[in-house]
């Protein structure tokens, strides 16, 4: 399976739907909430979202080597499949 890892934040309805989606499917995952993490960490995640060509928004969902910015259920399901 397929390396999850989210990065969103802990207010965000969206954010939550994504964690959900995940959580209900048993799929594992990783995820780090970016209002709540050190500077540290948050340039990391500034970083990490620069490289793969696509601007800080939430929930930013990395599945494999493949990134989706913000809640779509269908390609979730699309990229876990492939």
């Amino acid at each position: 399976m397929k390396k999850v890892v989210l990065y969103t934040l802990s207010t965000c309805p969206w954010c939550m739907r994504a964690k959900k989606y995940f959580r209900e499917r048993d799929i594992p995952y990783e995820y780090t909430d970016y209002d709540k993490a050190d500077d540290d960490t948050r340039e990391m995640i500034r970083e990490d979202c620069r490289l793969h060509g696509e601007e800080m928004s939430f929930p930013f969902v990395k599945i494999g080597e493949d990134v989706v910015v913000g809640y779509n259920p269908k390609k979730y399901s699309k990229l876990l499949e492939s």
